[in-house]
């Protein structure tokens, strides 16, 4: 015997474990994928309902916003009305004021006027 043939025996068998060792790993290569692969499954069955309820919530808040602008605008208007009427109350009562105190003012003249005077009538008769 000689060594090459010793040497190819042993290199035989090496290329043999290495080719049991290679179908050994690629089957727990495919077992690893086959689990990766159920729990991608798994998660997208699981994601699918939160997807669902995540866009049911979203369609929620729009119409609760949509509800708020709404009663905010109602808001809006009520305070502008009640202000329109407030000033319309505050310019009849300066209208009012405006056409009551010029003649009472005059009247107040006239009347002091007239206590003076029979004031004075009232001195000179008793003198």
């Amino acid at each position: 015997m000689d060594y090459i043939f010793v040497f190819q025996i042993i290199l035989l068998l090496a290329a043999s474990a290495l080719c049991i060792f290679l179908i050994f790993y690629i089957s727990i290569v495919t077992k690893s994928i086959k689990s990766i692969e159920s729990n991608i499954t798994k998660l997208t069955s699981e994601i699918k309902p939160l997807i669902e309820s995540t866009t049911t919530l979203s369609n929620n808040l729009n119409s609760i916003s949509e509800v708020a602008k709404e009663q905010v605008d109602v808001a809006k208007n009520v305070v502008t009305e009640v202000k329109q009427r407030v000033d319309l109350i505050l310019g009849f009562e300066e209208k009012i004021r405006e056409g009551v105190e010029g003649p009472v003012l005059g009247l107040i003249k006239n009347l002091s006027a007239l206590f003076n005077g029979v004031e004075a009538f009232w001195k000179t008769l008793k003198k």
